[in-house]
């Protein structure tokens, strides 16, 4: 898929390829020492019966990311 999209969009099972992070200041230094840089595959593992938190497996580690920050989380690519 060409189009960006964030990685909230993904479903359970679905995996992306992240393309950039929107964000600034303290948030993006956390995306970043998780592991969320530009070319990172990423695998949704489930979402909350609420939809929020979902669950990703990022590097081998699976994290918990809230809605919001996922929005700023863009993402090229997913099947």
């Amino acid at each position: 898929m060409s189009e960006k999209t964030c990685l909230g969009d993904i479903m359970p099972g679905q995996t992306a390829v992240i393309s950039a992070l929107n964000t600034t200041g303290s948030m993006r230094r956390r995306l970043l020492d998780i592991g969320l840089i530009e070319g990172t595959r990423v695998e949704c593992l489930g979402k909350s019966p609420l939809g929020d938190p979902s669950a990703y497996l990022i590097r081998g580690a699976v994290i918990a990311l809230r809605k919001d920050d996922c929005k700023n989380i863009l993402i090229s690519k997913f099947n």
